[in-house]
Protein backbone atom coordinates (compact mmCIF):
# COMPACT_ATOMS: atom_id res chain seq x y z
CA UNK A 1 0.00 0.00 0.00
CA UNK A 2 1.01 3.40 -1.11
CA UNK A 3 2.18 5.87 1.98
CA UNK A 4 -0.73 8.09 0.68
CA UNK A 5 -3.18 5.28 0.85
CA UNK A 6 -1.76 4.28 4.05
CA UNK A 7 -2.22 8.38 5.50
CA UNK A 8 -5.66 8.13 4.09
CA UNK A 9 -6.71 5.19 5.68
CA UNK A 10 -5.50 6.25 9.25
CA UNK A 11 -6.51 9.99 8.86
CA UNK A 12 -10.26 8.29 7.91
CA UNK A 13 -10.01 5.97 10.74
CA UNK A 14 -9.08 8.89 13.16
CA UNK A 15 -11.98 10.82 12.08
CA UNK A 16 -14.95 8.61 12.61
CA UNK A 17 -12.85 7.70 16.16
CA UNK A 18 -13.16 11.67 16.79
CA UNK A 19 -16.80 11.55 15.51
CA UNK A 20 -17.82 9.12 17.86
CA UNK A 21 -16.60 10.80 20.84
CA UNK A 22 -18.00 13.67 20.14
CA UNK A 23 -21.28 12.32 20.28
CA UNK A 24 -20.32 11.53 23.61
CA UNK A 25 -19.52 14.57 24.72
CA UNK A 26 -22.33 17.53 25.87
CA UNK A 27 -20.90 21.31 24.69
CA UNK A 28 -22.28 23.79 27.15
CA UNK A 29 -21.40 27.84 26.00
CA UNK A 30 -17.17 27.06 25.71
CA UNK A 31 -17.23 24.09 28.19
CA UNK A 32 -16.97 20.76 26.95
CA UNK A 33 -18.17 18.11 29.58
CA UNK A 34 -19.14 14.55 29.13
CA UNK A 35 -22.65 13.75 28.62
CA UNK A 36 -23.76 11.66 32.02
CA UNK A 37 -27.11 10.20 32.41
CA UNK A 38 -29.90 11.69 34.19
CA UNK A 39 -29.95 10.26 37.50
CA UNK A 40 -33.54 9.47 39.63
CA UNK A 41 -33.81 11.59 42.99
CA UNK A 42 -34.48 10.53 45.96
CA UNK A 43 -37.50 12.02 46.10
CA UNK A 44 -41.17 11.81 48.03
CA UNK A 45 -44.50 11.01 46.38
CA UNK A 46 -48.14 11.20 48.03
CA UNK A 47 -51.09 9.10 46.20
CA UNK A 48 -54.71 8.08 46.23
CA UNK A 49 -55.63 4.06 45.52
CA UNK A 50 -59.49 3.44 44.47
CA UNK A 51 -59.73 -0.07 43.73
CA UNK A 52 -62.08 -3.16 44.11
CA UNK A 53 -61.44 -6.94 46.33
CA UNK A 54 -61.90 -10.47 45.67
CA UNK A 55 -62.48 -11.90 48.94
CA UNK A 56 -62.09 -15.18 50.21
CA UNK A 57 -61.43 -17.72 53.34
CA UNK A 58 -59.16 -20.56 53.97
CA UNK A 59 -60.44 -23.25 56.93
CA UNK A 60 -59.02 -25.64 58.58
CA UNK A 61 -60.37 -28.35 58.72
CA UNK A 62 -61.25 -27.62 54.93
CA UNK A 63 -64.63 -26.66 53.26
CA UNK A 64 -65.21 -26.81 49.75
CA UNK A 65 -67.85 -24.54 47.33
CA UNK A 66 -65.74 -21.22 48.47
CA UNK A 67 -66.92 -18.96 46.30
CA UNK A 68 -64.60 -15.15 45.64
CA UNK A 69 -67.14 -12.26 47.14
CA UNK A 70 -66.99 -8.92 44.53
CA UNK A 71 -66.48 -5.66 47.06
CA UNK A 72 -66.07 -2.33 45.59
CA UNK A 73 -64.43 0.91 47.33
CA UNK A 74 -61.01 -0.13 48.71
CA UNK A 75 -59.54 3.38 49.51
CA UNK A 76 -55.97 4.09 50.10
CA UNK A 77 -53.66 6.97 50.38
CA UNK A 78 -50.26 6.38 50.21
CA UNK A 79 -46.86 7.88 51.11
CA UNK A 80 -43.67 6.95 49.09
CA UNK A 81 -40.00 7.69 49.61
CA UNK A 82 -37.63 6.63 46.73
CA UNK A 83 -33.84 6.06 47.81
CA UNK A 84 -30.55 4.70 46.26
CA UNK A 85 -28.50 1.90 47.28
CA UNK A 86 -25.07 2.75 47.76
CA UNK A 87 -26.31 6.07 46.87
CA UNK A 88 -26.04 5.18 43.34
CA UNK A 89 -29.01 2.45 42.29
CA UNK A 90 -32.50 4.33 42.08
CA UNK A 91 -34.45 1.24 42.32
CA UNK A 92 -35.34 1.27 45.82
CA UNK A 93 -38.58 2.32 48.09
CA UNK A 94 -40.31 2.43 51.18
CA UNK A 95 -44.51 3.15 50.95
CA UNK A 96 -46.59 3.44 54.12
CA UNK A 97 -50.26 4.27 53.81
CA UNK A 98 -53.71 4.39 55.50
CA UNK A 99 -56.42 1.94 53.50
CA UNK A 100 -59.92 1.16 54.08
CA UNK A 101 -61.29 -2.15 52.23
CA UNK A 102 -63.41 -5.94 53.01
CA UNK A 103 -62.71 -8.83 53.65
CA UNK A 104 -65.17 -12.02 53.75
CA UNK A 105 -66.76 -15.24 52.59
CA UNK A 106 -69.28 -17.18 50.71
CA UNK A 107 -70.61 -20.42 49.63
CA UNK A 108 -71.66 -21.71 46.97
CA UNK A 109 -74.84 -24.13 46.92
CA UNK A 110 -74.84 -27.72 45.79
CA UNK A 111 -77.09 -27.77 42.27
CA UNK A 112 -78.69 -31.19 43.22
CA UNK A 113 -79.24 -30.25 47.11
CA UNK A 114 -79.41 -26.87 47.53
CA UNK A 115 -77.47 -26.77 50.29
CA UNK A 116 -74.84 -24.43 51.43
CA UNK A 117 -71.97 -24.64 53.61
CA UNK A 118 -71.85 -22.17 56.37
CA UNK A 119 -69.87 -20.69 58.92
CA UNK A 120 -71.96 -20.51 62.40
CA UNK A 121 -75.08 -20.35 60.25
CA UNK A 122 -73.69 -17.50 57.71
CA UNK A 123 -73.41 -18.49 53.90
CA UNK A 124 -71.89 -15.36 53.33
CA UNK A 125 -70.15 -12.37 54.54
CA UNK A 126 -68.59 -9.23 54.03
CA UNK A 127 -66.16 -7.74 56.69
CA UNK A 128 -65.08 -3.56 57.11
CA UNK A 129 -61.42 -3.25 57.37
CA UNK A 130 -59.06 -0.39 58.17
CA UNK A 131 -55.35 -1.47 57.80
CA UNK A 132 -51.97 0.18 57.61
CA UNK A 133 -49.94 -1.15 55.33
CA UNK A 134 -45.39 -0.98 55.34
CA UNK A 135 -44.42 -1.84 52.07
CA UNK A 136 -40.74 -2.22 50.74
CA UNK A 137 -40.72 -1.60 47.11
CA UNK A 138 -38.26 -2.17 43.81
CA UNK A 139 -38.74 -0.55 40.75
CA UNK A 140 -37.41 -0.73 37.16
CA UNK A 141 -37.64 3.05 35.50
CA UNK A 142 -38.47 3.12 31.37
CA UNK A 143 -39.20 6.70 30.34
CA UNK A 144 -42.33 7.58 31.11
CA UNK A 145 -43.35 4.44 32.33
CA UNK A 146 -41.91 2.26 35.98
CA UNK A 147 -42.48 -1.49 36.41
CA UNK A 148 -42.99 -2.02 40.46
CA UNK A 149 -42.99 -4.98 42.69
CA UNK A 150 -44.17 -4.38 46.37
CA UNK A 151 -44.21 -6.70 49.61
CA UNK A 152 -44.83 -6.38 53.28
CA UNK A 153 -46.98 -6.30 56.45
CA UNK A 154 -49.95 -4.46 57.67
CA UNK A 155 -51.98 -4.27 60.56
CA UNK A 156 -55.30 -3.27 60.92
CA UNK A 157 -59.02 -3.28 62.92
CA UNK A 158 -62.02 -5.21 61.21
CA UNK A 159 -64.46 -2.44 62.03
CA UNK A 160 -67.97 -4.02 60.90
CA UNK A 161 -69.41 -7.09 59.37
CA UNK A 162 -72.86 -7.90 57.67
CA UNK A 163 -73.69 -11.97 57.41
CA UNK A 164 -76.31 -13.77 55.86
CA UNK A 165 -77.80 -17.54 55.80
CA UNK A 166 -81.24 -18.98 57.12
CA UNK A 167 -79.71 -20.66 59.91
CA UNK A 168 -77.58 -17.41 61.37
CA UNK A 169 -78.96 -16.31 64.23
CA UNK A 170 -80.58 -12.38 63.57
CA UNK A 171 -78.14 -10.67 66.72
CA UNK A 172 -75.25 -11.66 64.65
CA UNK A 173 -76.19 -10.70 61.25
CA UNK A 174 -74.50 -7.42 61.86
CA UNK A 175 -72.34 -8.04 65.10
CA UNK A 176 -69.28 -9.67 65.94
CA UNK A 177 -69.60 -13.06 68.35
CA UNK A 178 -67.35 -12.52 71.39
CA UNK A 179 -64.79 -15.31 70.25
CA UNK A 180 -64.21 -13.58 66.57
CA UNK A 181 -60.73 -11.56 66.01
CA UNK A 182 -60.87 -7.90 65.63
CA UNK A 183 -57.70 -7.06 64.75
CA UNK A 184 -55.71 -7.96 61.83
CA UNK A 185 -52.08 -8.51 60.49
CA UNK A 186 -50.27 -10.45 57.65
CA UNK A 187 -48.17 -10.11 54.67
CA UNK A 188 -48.91 -7.81 51.82
CA UNK A 189 -47.88 -7.90 48.08
CA UNK A 190 -47.91 -7.30 44.18
CA UNK A 191 -47.09 -5.35 41.16
CA UNK A 192 -47.88 -3.03 38.66
CA UNK A 193 -46.89 -0.36 36.93
CA UNK A 194 -47.09 3.53 36.11
CA UNK A 195 -47.15 6.06 33.48
CA UNK A 196 -44.69 9.13 34.76
CA UNK A 197 -46.38 13.07 33.60
CA UNK A 198 -44.20 14.55 36.26
CA UNK A 199 -45.26 15.71 38.46
CA UNK A 200 -48.24 13.65 38.46
CA UNK A 201 -47.99 9.36 38.44
CA UNK A 202 -51.03 7.52 36.81
CA UNK A 203 -51.06 3.68 39.15
CA UNK A 204 -52.30 0.65 38.25
CA UNK A 205 -51.46 -2.85 40.19
CA UNK A 206 -53.01 -5.40 41.75
CA UNK A 207 -51.68 -6.95 45.17
CA UNK A 208 -52.31 -9.94 47.31
CA UNK A 209 -53.52 -9.15 51.02
CA UNK A 210 -52.96 -12.64 53.09
CA UNK A 211 -54.11 -12.23 56.39
CA UNK A 212 -52.59 -14.20 59.73
CA UNK A 213 -55.06 -13.43 62.20
CA UNK A 214 -57.99 -16.10 61.94
CA UNK A 215 -61.30 -14.93 61.90
CA UNK A 216 -62.19 -16.71 65.02
CA UNK A 217 -60.45 -17.61 68.02
CA UNK A 218 -58.99 -21.07 67.33
CA UNK A 219 -60.42 -22.73 70.29
CA UNK A 220 -63.73 -21.41 70.57
CA UNK A 221 -65.62 -24.62 69.47
CA UNK A 222 -63.39 -27.02 71.76
CA UNK A 223 -60.33 -27.06 74.36
CA UNK A 224 -59.12 -29.47 72.16
CA UNK A 225 -59.42 -29.08 69.13
CA UNK A 226 -58.04 -25.78 66.99
CA UNK A 227 -60.13 -24.35 64.00
CA UNK A 228 -58.88 -21.80 61.88
CA UNK A 229 -60.38 -19.15 59.18
CA UNK A 230 -57.72 -17.09 57.26
CA UNK A 231 -59.03 -13.60 54.53
CA UNK A 232 -57.35 -13.90 51.62
CA UNK A 233 -57.77 -11.20 49.39
CA UNK A 234 -57.01 -10.22 45.65
CA UNK A 235 -57.06 -5.88 45.23
CA UNK A 236 -56.74 -4.23 41.84
CA UNK A 237 -56.11 -0.30 42.28
CA UNK A 238 -55.90 2.31 40.33
CA UNK A 239 -54.09 5.80 41.82
CA UNK A 240 -53.11 8.93 41.16
CA UNK A 241 -50.17 10.35 42.65
CA UNK A 242 -47.92 13.83 43.04
CA UNK A 243 -44.55 14.21 43.61
CA UNK A 244 -43.80 16.21 46.52
CA UNK A 245 -40.04 16.65 45.31
CA UNK A 246 -38.20 16.35 42.03
CA UNK A 247 -38.15 13.51 40.54
CA UNK A 248 -34.61 14.06 38.68
CA UNK A 249 -32.63 16.87 37.46
CA UNK A 250 -31.50 19.54 40.23
CA UNK A 251 -33.33 19.90 43.37
CA UNK A 252 -33.74 23.18 45.01
CA UNK A 253 -31.28 22.26 47.92
CA UNK A 254 -28.92 21.30 45.10
CA UNK A 255 -29.38 24.87 43.34
CA UNK A 256 -28.36 26.70 46.95
CA UNK A 257 -25.38 24.36 47.45
CA UNK A 258 -24.03 25.22 43.59
CA UNK A 259 -24.86 29.08 44.20
CA UNK A 260 -23.03 29.07 47.66
CA UNK A 261 -20.06 27.39 46.26
CA UNK A 262 -19.27 30.23 43.52
CA UNK A 263 -20.47 32.95 45.99
CA UNK A 264 -17.75 31.36 48.78
CA UNK A 265 -15.90 28.57 47.55
CA UNK A 266 -15.71 25.20 48.34
CA UNK A 267 -13.75 25.52 51.41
Amino acid sequence: MSPFKTLSLVLLLLSGALCARAQEVEWTDTLATPAKKEMINDYVLIGVNYGVTFSNMYYTPSRHNRAWQFAPNYVSVTFTKFSKMFDNIPMFALVLGVAHGYEGFGFLRDPETGRSQDVDGAEQASIEVFEIPALAQIHVDIEPAKIMANVGVYGGWRNSISRSGPNLEAEFANAFRPYENRWDYGLQGGAGFALMFDPVEIHVGAMLRWSWSSLYKPDYASPYYYRYAYPLDIIATVGVHFQLTKRSGKTTSQLRREAKEIVYGTH
